[in-house]
């Protein structure tokens, strides 16, 4: 989730008393970043992924699925291993917003060997039996996207009740409780996104209407409390929710790459950026949210809304007098800007950002696209503060942590941090959970070797930014997969590699294409993103398990694209929609709930197959470790990598700091 400083929160009044101390030093902060590894090179490829669990409680006597709040319990546990030996871990633990939730990563990062993607499910089921260990009867471990009944009466266990009027969130629905107890970040979150915003978020999702659906749909808010704020917020046919939970209480899967150096990860940041709609629709898991199936299958405009903590003014609602800026999109949004030279012409949507530190960024030498996306990212203010945090030297990166980890976009650009190994990197972060290890490998992995085609290949995938736009709102749609078209790139390889590539006009390069001729192609016309990647891995020497696992894998995202295999959001939809105690109402009672979580689980076990999601074969070739004799090709790798990094710094390319 972010930066976790340690220390005293502060008061809104006393954090929003100093938002602009706070960006002043960010800025400072940053340009001593910018200056002091502006040079660095010679990183080799390492990346990871992030997987949030949820805790759920099965009560097999009253057939209830509840969640579990005990992550407050657990996670102590789990990172003492990290703390008595940090070099030697197989997972990493941290905490997520929810009390019911636990985020894992695997103990190092992964590396440049085509070998390192077969550890990668290995791993995934490692962290899984190592919460498992410690969890107490009735209790299951589940890559859930949303809790279907999440703030839908007593949802929690222990039982916990809102506090509408001393609450953080002040929610209807969602007890404080709910909200991760053993940080303070999460409750001040909260509280000052709220208080920002002048009044409690406002989530409106469209409900799925089926032959039975109330019309118009629309709570009885009265009756839990409402002062009235929640009933004009609320928008009939839609399912509305009140508080951060509804989104931040989501879960996902997110991967970081590191590159070579800063001009790499620019280049794929933007690479990437036109792939996250596509990503996300075919990872598609969240059809329902606060106990209504509603008519989107993905979470993003949930948790952008449960986040937009824009005052009114600056939703363009009043005029602005107290505010400096109308802001079209709540800080968990979309990529505004691509930051590399090659994306700087698709930037046709002008960049909202604060002038007077883009004059700061650019007179210190920071180039126009790099101080543009600062300056936007700066338009924000904190919303979290600790007073052991507030001052700071310009060699510090925590002022600018705090406004770089609080804008959740779609792509997150990550300098190094000062000090240390790791070097600059980018972070993808569309993704929705499936429900098994092998789904959500195969969705890794799939990511991964795209990154590696695009840089080997020189894919172009740039397309105009507003259409990056359209496509993540598309993405969202029920069944968007088999039903959406999607703006994508007509000709993604270099020009000497395409048959005709005399393309002028930007309008000429890119055109509306389904999500199975994305990724599988289209005779005559486009590759497929995966036929690229089968044709790259044929140049590679990959052993033979490392190979049947990426065909396993690829396999699984091919037939999801081409409509073969139901998407996680798909199944689910259909799971409810032919269960007996369903009234075609678009409502997910207790019983419901509870069969399908347990559906998931005998899946996630491997007890039920599930052909309709996962295909037939899940005899995939994963391993804890990679083989000896691949191992000592690496070594040598690293070897050569060093010996060009002396070679560097002897030729004054680069300083020993900057390495």
């Amino acid at each position: 989730m972010g930066l976790l400083s340690e220390g005293s929160p502060l008061s809104w009044d006393e954090t929003r008393d100093l938002a602009e101390h706070v960006r002043r030093e960010g800025i400072k902060q940053f340009i001593n970043i910018y200056h002091s590894l502006k040079n660095r090179t010679g990183d080799g490829l390492k990346w990871g992924d992030e997987v949030e669990y949820m805790l759920v409680h099965f009560d097999e006597q009253r057939k209830r699925a509840t969640l579990s709040l005990r992550a407050h319990e657990i996670l102590p546990v789990l990172m003492e291993k990290e703390i008595k030996d940090p070099a030697n871990v197989m997972s990493l633990w941290r905490p997520e917003y929810a009390g019911y939730m636990i985020e894992g990563t695997p103990g190092k990062p992964y590396g440049g060997l085509l070998a390192h993607v077969n550890i990668v499910e290995a791993n995934m089921r490692a962290r899984r039996e190592e919460v498992e260990a410690l969890l107490q009867e009735g209790e299951s471990l589940l890559t859930l996207t949303s809790f279907p009944r999440l703030g839908c009466g007593v949802f929690t266990k222990p039982e916990t009740f809102p506090n509408v009027k001393d609450g953080a969130s002040r929610s209807l629905f969602i007890p404080d409780e709910v909200i991760y107890s053993g940080h303070p970040r999460f409750k001040t979150l909260t509280r000052n996104i709220r208080m920002r915003r002048g009044e409690k978020v406002a989530i409106n999702v469209p409900v799925f209407r089926d032959d039975n659906t109330q019309s118009p749909f629309k709570e009885d808010l009265k009756s839990l409390g409402d002062d009235g704020s929640s009933e004009s917020a609320a928008l009939p046919d839609h399912v509305y929710m009140d508080a951060m939970a509804f989104g931040m209480g989501c879960s996902c899967l997110q991967l970081t790459f590191q590159a070579s150096n800063m001009d790499e990860a620019r280049i794929l940041y933007d690479q990437l950026t036109p792939l996250c709609p596509i990503l996300l629709a075919l990872s598609a898991a969240s059809p329902i949210h606060h106990g209504v199936l509603t008519d989107t299958d993905c979470r993003w405009n949930v948790i952008s809304g449960s986040v937009d903590d824009r005052t009114r003014e600056e939703r363009g609602l009043d005029p602005l007098k107290n505010n400096h800026f109308v802001i079209p999109k709540s800080r968990y949004g979309s990529v505004d800007s691509y930051l590399s030279p090659l994306g700087d012409k698709y930037n046709d949507i002008p960049v909202l950002h604060d002038k007077d530190v883009f004059n700061e960024l650019n007179a210190a030498g920071v180039d126009e696209l790099l101080a543009q996306h600062i300056a936007h990212l700066f338009i924000r203010d904190t919303v979290s503060l600790f007073s052991e945090k507030v001052h700071q030297t310009p060699n510090d990166t925590d002022h600018f942590e705090n406004i770089q980890s609080t804008n959740w976009q779609s792509m997150r650009f990550k300098p190094p941090p000062p000090n240390s190994t790791i070097g600059w990197r980018v972070e993808f972060r569309p993704c929705e959970l499936q429900i098994t290890e092998f789904e959500n490998a195969a969705t890794v992995i799939f990511v991964v070797l795209v990154t590696r085609v695009i840089l080997s290949y020189r894919l172009n995938l740039l397309i105009p930014i507003s259409k990056v736009d359209e496509n993540m709102q598309k993405a969202q749609k029920r069944s968007a997969v088999r039903e959406e078209v999607f703006w994508f790139r007509k000709k993604i390889l270099p020009p000497e590699k395409e048959q005709n590539h005399e393309i002028t006009e930007t309008e000429d390069e890119y055109g509306a294409m389904t999500i199975n001729q994305i990724i599988n192609g289209k005779v005559g016309s486009f590759p497929g993103l995966v036929p690229l990647v089968k044709n790259y891995l044929s140049s590679m020497d990959v052993d033979a398990d490392t190979f049947c696992s990426i065909q396993q894998y690829l396999n699984l995202i091919q037939k999801r694209a081409s409509g073969e295999l139901l998407t996680t959001a798909s199944w689910i939809r259909q799971f409810v929609r032919q269960h007996p105690s369903y009234r075609q109402d678009s409502i997910i009672n207790d019983e419901i709930n509870y069969d399908l979580l347990k559906e998931i689980r005998r899946i996630q076990d491997g007890v039920n197959p599930c052909p309709e999601l996962l295909g037939h074969s899940l005899e995939s070739k994963t391993k804890h470790d990679i083989p000896t004799s691949i191992e000592k090709g690496m070594t040598t790798l690293q070897a050569k990598a060093e010996a060009g990094k002396k070679t560097l710094i002897r030729q004054r390319k680069v300083t020993k700091e900057d390495l």
